[in-house]
């Protein structure tokens, strides 16, 4: 019975990695990421897609806020994923607090609503960095815990297994060169958080990132 619950518990707290993987990488990358300092990882742009019978249960304006919650939860565990390196001496730049990055935005006029409609350049020059680390994230459910709370709340979605995809860009600050393009599918059940899908997507394209030794 034991050995029954240790297994239902790994399933109920893990990813499976789906098989589709799209990555590119940008043959200069190296020696472009030989001049960069610091870097930037900027808000997801994120889609959370509901049931319909889901979605007769909120309202627009809560589908945006949870979208929005999803979006910086990619954003800081993103962060988080570079800070580790950094402080293990695993990373050749420096990445800017999001406290930071978040703040420039904000005083620049940048809100999660209307930051696609700026450029990687433009970004990166407001923000004072080398690199933007921004990208598109699907979902269908929430894993930050506050939207996950939430919906669980108004519409007990417990249970279900979440799919989500992953399409990540870094962008040169210059001259808006696409340095990498990332993109992963991963299937979990309730317990799998934002940084779990995070550090099981990019475990195997660190390797492809010029900035991780």
């Amino acid at each position: 019975m034991t050995k029954i619950f240790l297994s239902l518990l790994a399933s109920f707290l893990t990813f499976a990695v789906l098989a589709q993987t799209h990555l590119y990488e940008n043959p200069a990358f190296d020696k472009i990421a030989e001049e960069h300092q610091i870097i930037a990882v900027v808000p997801f742009d994120a889609t959370v897609s509901l049931r319909p019978k889901q979605m007769k249960d909120i309202s627009p304006e809560q589908l945006q806020r949870m979208e929005q919650s999803e979006g910086e939860s990619v954003q800081m565990a993103m962060y988080s994923w570079f800070l580790k390196r950094e402080k293990r001496d695993q990373l050749t730049v420096k990445v800017q607090d999001t406290n930071t990055t978040n703040a420039l935005l904000k005083k620049n006029g940048i809100t999660y609503e209307n930051l696609t409609d700026y450029t990687p350049e433009e970004l990166a020059r407001l923000l004072e960095v080398d690199a933007v680390v921004s990208g598109k994230f699907e979902t269908s459910k929430p894993m930050s815990e506050g939207a996950s709370l939430a919906l669980g709340a108004l519409i007990g979605f417990w249970g279900s297994t979440n799919k989500a995809v992953l399409n990540m860009f870094i962008h040169n600050a210059s001259d808006g060169q696409l340095l990498i393009n990332y993109n992963k599918g991963v299937s979990g059940s309730v317990g799998s958080s934002t940084e779990d899908l995070i550090n099981i997507l990019l475990r195997k394209a660190s390797r492809r990132i010029a900035y991780t030794k």
